[in-house]
């Protein structure tokens, strides 16, 4: 339509089909004033058969659906009956454009009916939940944003894994290995923290991400180790975690401890994967034969600064790629030594395996104590006393988590009232305004 011919060609191709104002609307961009055709009734318009007229009754069912769900954003989608996505591929392929499907109009449509009405924003890009209706059926299916928990958990149990480990023999379903439990172990860190937070928000299931682990006879003390929990499908977004973190912490009965529980988001556990940190333990050693203090302390402090050679530890070849990882021992000192027992708190780069780096698993790990002291050596007590590195500086407050994914604040009416498809519906509304009598 870019002259007097081609739009005569255009409007001439357009009047053979008997078409609804929507649909008329769609198909001008806006540019109604140009053309002379009449619109004919919603349910007599051959391209949406009366789709459009149904708008206020689809709202009527998104709006019941949602009910009971905490939400400060939401998003229309739609699925339309293929005959009138086949229509509409007809007409423009005789008119010689690719218009805007008519499924974004009605998304558009509904959306501007919700949005006053539940007083909450549409938000094309993070949305707390999208709501699907099917057009054919009137069913609305939602597809819910997850709720992303930050926090930092210490261990005290040296008899419970960091995750729920399946059991081994049925992966879960029960047996008479595992008693039917279908895990190995009563409990784990994971159940005592992300079992109250998903029951809080009623959600469906959730996913525990955590910064590194630490063995299951190993304790977690100092700062805590960094995590995320993703709750799936909340129905509850406003919950409150400092009532949560008393929940949780009382029902672990002393095996663990939640600490600093904040609202995270998505991009957070991309962070505590990638982070770069450092681990401080304390060892409790047993070497095979006494050695002199004086030169169990030079030797120890030998360690300082050194790079070691980790070959996959034997004990986790059955999960662990086979590779040789460079690993970095930042600091290492003696706290006290006894006969045949010391203990040392060590600083490494994360991934360091410690019982190897004591007893050399073989010759898999150098250097390694073991060899450094001429006689063998195991580690009889690890502890994780601090977590070091970025994951410390994170700063989320619930006012700046709401104001980033656009939740029941000013900003975020203000980017979601600015986003390309709000801008494009505007124009839309108003070149059609200024063409009504």
């Amino acid at each position: 339509m870019s002259n007097a011919g081609s739009m005569d060609d255009f409007q001439q191709t357009l009047q053979r089909y008997d078409l609804c104002e929507a649909c008329l609307q769609r198909l001008t961009k806006g540019t109604a004033e140009a053309f002379t055709q009449k619109p004919v009734s919603a349910q007599a318009c051959w391209l949406c058969h009366g789709l459009f007229e149904e708008v206020p009754h689809f709202a009527d069912l998104i709006a019941a659906t949602l009910v009971g769900y905490e939400y400060g954003s939401f998003l229309i989608g739609s699925k339309i009956d293929d005959d009138l996505i086949a229509r509409e591929a007809i007409l423009w392929q005789h008119l010689g454009i690719q218009g805007e499907p008519m499924k974004m109009e009605l998304n558009r449509r509904i959306g501007k009916i919700l949005e006053p009405r539940l007083h909450k924003i549409v938000d094309f890009e993070h949305p707390d939940i999208v709501a699907m209706i099917d057009t054919s059926f009137d069913v609305v299916s939602l597809q819910i944003s997850s709720l992303y928990v930050y926090g930092r958990y210490r261990k005290y149990s040296r008899e419970i894994p960091q995750t729920k480990w399946p059991c081994r023999i049925c992966r879960g379903k029960g047996c008479r290995f595992c008693g039917y439990k279908g895990k190995m172990y009563d409990t784990s860190v994971e159940e005592l923290i992300a079992v109250p937070l998903l029951s809080a928000a009623q959600g469906t299931d959730h996913a525990f991400h955590g910064c590194g682990r630490e063995d299951i006879d190993a304790r977690m003390l100092g700062s805590g180790r960094p995590f995320v929990v993703e709750l799936k499908n909340p129905k509850i977004r406003n919950v409150n975690l400092g009532q949560l973190a008393k929940v949780i912490n009382d029902g672990a009965a002393k095996q663990a401890e939640a600490l600093q529980l904040r609202f995270a988001d998505k991009q957070d556990i991309e962070r505590l994967k990638h982070a770069d940190y450092r681990k401080v333990y304390h060892v409790l050693l047993e070497m095979s034969t006494p050695i002199p203090k004086e030169r169990f302390i030079k030797t120890i402090q030998g360690l300082r600064g050194a790079t070691i050679q980790q070959f996959t530890p034997t004990r986790v070849a059955h999960r662990r790629a086979n590779k040789t990882r460079a690993r970095t021992v930042y600091n290492c000192n003696v706290e006290s030594v006894a006969d045949t027992r010391a203990n040392l708190t060590i600083e490494t780069e994360s991934g360091t395996y410690i019982k190897e780096l004591v007893s050399g698993d073989g010759g898999k790990t150098q250097p390694n104590l073991s060899d450094m002291l001429g006689t063998p050596c195991v580690v009889r007590e690890l502890d994780v006393i601090d977590v070091k590195g970025g994951i410390t500086t994170w700063s989320y407050d619930r006012k700046e988590r709401e104001t980033k994914v656009g939740i029941s604040c000013a900003k975020s009416r203000a980017h979601a009232a600015s986003h390309p498809l709000r801008a494009r519906y505007r124009l839309s509304k108003s070149a059609t305004a200024s063409a009504s009598p």
